[in-house]
């Protein structure tokens, strides 16, 4: 039998803050995977470990103990690998969508996708028809021009989807993505990071503490007081 390749692998992931009688533990034995083509969310409250969670992953917050295997690669491994170059394996391998959508104020929203693209050294004509071709496909063509003070919140996290989206990460992490939106504009996005992650074959982990944002999704964790639980559902 062929082995499950995975696009997130995560073992005994521990991150503690402080030492002796002051430490903290944020995230305790965290251990899961996610398959590329899967919608997988951690379900929890405020103060959780989610956020703390989704940092480790995205080589951002260097665990305390545990294992992050990214496309393969073992990033963390009781620390970060040695010798790996972080910023560009985040550049080239991973993608993120925030709460807040981020959004550079003075840039239109084709120049806000456009940027991630030439940080990863495309042209500008390159760039340009990348960050076109994502926006229309989010039904957002008649927007490239506009900045993101004209934008809806719907819209403008859709730009942002966009930018995650542009250098074509195997991964991509959104931390608590419709936090800042409407029932209706908060479903419509979760909908769409599921057909994104199947159309282009992405292992999407979404943090959420909201429980009517995850239908649909193929897999729930739930996360209380920095630890996983089993699987909802399960």
């Amino acid at each position: 039998m062929d082995k499950i390749m995975y696009a997130i692998e995560v073992e005994n992931l521990t991150k503690i803050y402080g030492k002796g009688e002051t430490a903290v533990t944020a995230i305790a034995d965290a251990t899961f995977h996610v398959k590329p083509g899967e919608l997988v969310a951690i379900l929890g409250p405020s103060g959780s470990g989610k956020t703390t969670l989704l940092t480790a992953i995205g080589l951002i917050n260097e665990p305390t103990h545990g294992k992050v295997i990214i496309d393969g690669a073992t990033v963390a491994d009781e620390g970060w690998t040695p010798g790996l170059d972080l910023k560009r394996l985040r550049r080239e391998k991973l993608g993120f969508i925030f709460q807040a959508h981020n959004l550079i104020p003075f840039l239109t929203a084709l120049e806000n996708v456009m940027i991630a693209l030439e940080i990863n050294h495309l042209s500008k004509n390159e760039a340009k028809g990348r960050a076109t071709e994502l926006l229309v496909s989010l039904n957002l063509g008649h927007r490239l021009n506009n900045y993101p003070t004209a934008l809806s919140g719907g819209e403008a996290q859709r730009v942002a989807i966009a930018r995650a989206l542009a250098n074509k990460p195997k991964v991509i992490l959104a931390d608590e993505p419709t936090a800042a939106l409407d029932t209706e504009n908060g479903k419509n996005v979760m909908s769409l990071l599921k057909k994104l992650a199947v159309d282009n074959h992405s292992a999407i982990l979404v943090v959420t503490h909201d429980h009517r944002m995850v239908e649909g999704f193929d897999r729930i964790f739930q996360v209380n007081d920095g630890r996983i639980a089993d699987e909802i559902g399960s």
